[in-house]
């Protein structure tokens, strides 16, 4: 008997759900008329009954509105012992033009909805009833620009309602590179008399084609709160309602470049509102003279500062020197900042000058070219030729003299000549030959003595030891004298190991050198840099290097000796 009524109500069942669930309507509304221009609506389509998502063509709405995101659901309930299934469409529309609109009649299995009018009004006309929640406002910082020529876009997002989630999609334009520049600011206004809170986003943007263009902005797309229509204590939670947002398209239009710039190997575009070159020189000399001395090192840096140039658009910077000068370029430092909607960008390089001896030198003049994009007119910025006298240094060790004449080299007051002066023999004599042969004498066993002291390693030759400057012993003296404590620390090590004699071990450490070395005018010095590095009692001041500059030339100048008494032991291998 049970069975049977089982299978009576299944029956029963079947037969009322074929009956009750047959698609018999198709409704469509949204949620706003009239709609703001650049605002999203929500269309809802909802059909009785359990459909497909795909059942329902959104097609015919193209021709008027950009379908920003689509979302269906299906619903069952029973109320009663009555089943009711529903399926909905939310569909985002955001109208492409101003004016009366129509949202055509959508079909589902052959059932229509009902045609819609909307009507799309600009923002602050005299038909609008109420301030846009969310809009977008869009500034270029120029509409007329020439080819790789940068312009900044600055988006503000306003936001005046409670958000529950949003995101904001990247600018595009044709045939362009576009980057953000920073990070978003955000702060709060009033905007005919509503408040909002404000999130600013700035773009460089560098066209790569002549033409005119429209530049898309960026669209919003998020989620904002509603207050709910129910009301039940706290049991009434806040709604979500989808949201699509566009910001205004520009119009963009892009020069070539002209034919009277003169394009080659040495001159690259360079289209800017201002650009300069600057230099210093460091030492300073005095009264402003450019007068250096032999084996000291002179660094000149070159400062490239560019209006309206991205940094990765910055052309090299090359320095020649005359004969009798060698040039180290360092890596070029590069920065940028955005000042009232212009991008500033900076090159700046330093150049380390070596002169081989005493004299005057002529630094020819640097000349980049760039395109004044104020005037429209071709310029360049120049560092003009420049002369530098390189004076002797009286501390240094003399250099070897090259006698290309047949007159007689004169040796300072203080040298020591190995040989004495020569004798010369006027008559012959057993005096004369027996003096003779002590002399000869006197030689070979002098010749012996230094060949002997070479053998045992204890020989201590008196001539002055001629050292060729180092690379890493003019950059360190440079770290020194521009006061550059991080470049100074990584300097000492690479100058240690080229002054330690050929075969020892290398040091490997500034705990192992300030040991092996036992200086306590050098364990100062480098603890001092150490404590401003990485000291937790450090301040922010900045470091002078003097201290560790007279130390690293005094050891420099006495070098390291090799011998095995010295204080200045390697590890044996």
């Amino acid at each position: 008997m049970v069975k049977i009524i089982f299978k009576l109500l299944a029956l029963l069942t079947l037969i009322t759900s074929q009956g009750v669930f047959a698609l018999s309507n198709v409704t469509a509304s949204i949620d706003s008329n009239p709609v703001m221009s650049n605002e999203s609506i929500v269309l809802t389509v909802i059909a009785d009954d359990s459909v497909s998502r795909d059942a329902l063509d959104t097609s015919p709405l193209l021709a008027d509105f950009i379908i920003a995101r689509t979302e269906v659901s299906s619903q069952t309930s029973m109320v009663n012992f009555k089943t009711t299934r529903t399926t909905r469409w939310q569909i985002v529309l955001i109208p492409r033009k101003r004016g009366n609109l129509i949202i055509p009649a959508l079909t589902i299995n052959g059932y229509q909805s009902q045609v819609i009018n909307v009507q799309v009004i600009e923002q602050g006309s005299t038909g609008s009833a109420q301030q846009q929640d969310i809009f977008i406002s869009a500034e270029l910082s120029a509409n007329d620009v020439y080819v790789q020529q940068l312009v900044t876009l600055t988006i503000k997002l306003h936001i005046g309602v409670q958000l529950q989630r949003g995101s904001l999609t990247e600018p595009s334009l044709t045939g362009a590179a576009i980057e953000q520049i920073g990070k978003d600011q955000e702060n709060e206004g009033i905007v005919n008399g509503k408040r909002y809170r404000i999130i600013e986003r700035t773009y460089a943007i560098t066209p790569e084609q002549s033409g005119e263009f429209i530049l898309n902005t960026p669209m919003f797309s998020g989620d904002v709160l509603k207050q709910s229509q129910r009301r039940s204590g706290f049991l009434s939670f806040g709604e979500t309602k989808p949201v699509n947002v566009l910001g205004d398209k520009l119009k963009l239009n892009v020069r070539p470049i002209p034919p009277s710039y003169p394009v080659d190997a040495n001159n690259s575009w360079l289209p800017s509102e201002l650009l300069t070159l600057h230099q210093e020189w460091q030492p300073v000399s005095a009264q402003g003279k450019s007068e250096f001395t032999v084996g000291e090192p002179i660094t000149r840096t070159i400062t490239l500062t560019a209006a309206g140039l991205g940094k990765a658009q910055l052309p090299k910077i090359i320095m020649n020197a005359p004969a009798g000068l060698k040039v180290y370029p360092d890596q070029a430092q590069l920065h940028a900042n955005l000042t009232k909607e212009r991008l500033i960008s900076q090159k700046r390089q330093n150049f380390a000058l070596v002169a081989s001896h005493a004299g005057d030198y002529v630094l020819p003049k640097i000349s980049i070219a760039w395109w004044n994009t104020v005037t429209n007119k071709y310029q360049q910025a120049v560092l003009p030729e420049q002369t530098i006298t390189v004076k002797a240094n009286a501390d240094a060790p003399l250099l070897p003299i090259e006698n290309t004449t047949n007159a007689p080299l004169a040796l300072p007051q203080n040298t020591v000549t190995p040989l004495t002066a020569p004798i010369i023999i006027e008559k012959h004599s057993s005096l004369q030959w027996l003096f003779l042969a002590l002399w000869l004498l006197t030689c070979v066993a002098w010749a012996l003595h230094v060949i002997n002291l070479k053998r045992s390693g204890t020989a201590k030759v008196s001539k002055t030891k001629m050292k060729s400057v180092s690379n890493h012993y003019l950059a360190l003296m440079a770290a020194c004298k521009q006061n550059n404590a991080e470049q100074a620390l990584n300097l000492v090590l690479p100058w240690l190991n080229n002054l330690v004699p050929q075969g020892n071990v290398e040091i490997s450490t500034l705990s192992e050198a300030i040991m092996q070395i036992n200086n306590t005018a050098f364990t100062g010095a480098i603890d001092e840099v150490q404590q401003h590095l990485y000291g937790k009692e450090s301040t922010n001041g900045s470091w002078q290097g003097k201290s560790l500059l007279i130390v690293i030339q005094q050891m420099n100048a006495s070098g390291i000796k090799s011998d095995h008494s010295s204080q200045f032991t390697l590890n044996p291998s």
